[in-house]
């Protein structure tokens, strides 16, 4: 869709209105009202969700290339496993294999360790700004963040165990339990991806064991893929020899094959397994609703495109009417998210929009209005910030 000057104020207004929202909404009242309920390390964080404990990061929070453990977003499809023990846990390698194996982690941290930076960033995040609303944790902008992982290639695993012809996909399996009738949290990867040399199983994050929130001992990590992707507190990894059926495959976490009207109810069978980010970019400075004597603006923030690269920001601030390119800066890394930088002189005291536009290396553009789909998933409009300058 061509991006137009009144498309990107319209995509700018609902957002901001969303987020002015939010502040009002239940789901908000319980993030202010319950902070003696979440996790230890987590207090800064904006709770949507106590049990299972899903947390969202403020922006403020996510102005590091590395975000720090105790800042890193939290989803969770189920309660956190009871008991977990580093001493006694081990990995189970099954099915499609010629010798099943079971591994513990002293095994695992002598084997051959691989470390990558990536981006992890829930499906959903950005829901709360899909119009109609869809059902689903109303994540806003921060269920995203961007860390360092240690373990080791899924693929070696694999080769130990001796990969059968006939493994076609790899099922991952956690310790978590679901509430009630909850059908257990089970993802499937394809055998390239699986054996794929940056797919980990990992047990450090930023240089440190994991913490129970984010997996430990053992998690996934599918670089490049959708969050859920990255199933955490690890036991069984299970090669099969068809797609699974399975509800986190056959009905979660799927996207509609074609566009469909807003509002839309899709069948299951006409959509397809969700898997790659999209091209997405976030300002961190200045933050939304920020005050500012007139003079120099500096603007920053970080853009990702899970397996691309980015190549291009863009920059707004006059309501879409013109773009300016941002500088490209610090590290980079495949699967992480690159930093952009520019700066604009602002001496008229007056409300200023800006905006970001991440591109990447494949060419795709933040679009003017992502599909909408009954999941919420992959929203990606450009970014939008409004500051008031003021003498």
């Amino acid at each position: 869709m061509h991006l137009t000057r009144r498309g990107l104020l319209a995509i700018a207004a609902r957002t901001s209105a969303m987020g002015a929202v939010a502040h009002l909404a239940p789901g908000s009242l319980l993030a202010q009202a319950t902070k003696m309920g979440v996790a230890a390390g987590k207090e800064k964080l904006m709770v949507r969700s106590l049990r299972p404990p899903d947390y969202e990061t403020p922006v403020a929070l996510l102005d590091s290339w590395l975000t720090p453990v105790e800042h890193f977003y939290v989803r969770s499809h189920m309660p956190t496993p009871p008991g977990l023990d580093a001493a006694t846990w081990t990995l189970q390698i099954e099915g499609e294999v010629n010798t099943p194996i079971t591994l513990n982690l002293d095994e695992l941290r002598k084997m051959p360790s691989a470390t990558l930076t990536t981006v992890l960033e829930c499906a959903g995040n950005g829901r709360a700004f899909f119009d109609p609303p869809v059902a689903g944790i109303q994540w806003g902008k921060g269920a995203v963040g961007n860390a360092r992982w240690t373990g080791v290639r899924l693929g070696d695993l694999l080769k130990r165990a001796g990969l059968k012809s006939s493994g076609l996909f790899v099922t991952m399996n956690g310790a978590d339990r679901g509430l009630g009738s909850q059908p257990d949290f089970v993802r499937q990867l394809p055998i390239a991806k699986a054996t794929h040399p940056d797919t980990l199983v990992a047990y450090e994050m930023n240089g440190q064991p994991l913490a129970p929130l984010h997996g430990f001992p053992l998690r996934a990590i599918v670089p490049g893929w959708e969050g859920a992707y990255s199933i955490k507190w690890l036991t069984t990894v299970r090669v099969i020899d068809r797609e699974f059926d399975g509800f986190w495959v056959a009905t979660g976490y799927r996207y509609p094959t074609k566009h469909v009207a807003p509002g839309t109810a899709v069948d299951p069978k006409d959509m397809a397994p969700l898997t790659g980010l999209v091209v997405k970019s976030l300002i961190t400075k200045p933050l939304d609703a920020g005050v500012s004597a007139p003079g120099r603006i500096d603007v920053a923030g970080f853009a990702w495109a899970g397996d691309h690269e980015i190549t291009r920001v863009d920059v707004s601030t006059d309501h879409g009417a013109t773009w300016q390119p941002a500088r490209l800066v610090g590290e980079r890394a495949k699967y992480a998210w690159r930093r952009f930088e520019y700066a604009f002189d602002a001496q008229r005291p007056q409300s200023y929009l800006i905006m970001s536009r991440a591109t990447d290396a494949s060419g795709q553009t933040q679009p003017l209005s992502p599909p909408w789909n009954p999941s919420g998933y992959l929203w990606n409009a450009p970014d939008s910030v409004r500051i008031e300058v003021k003498s």
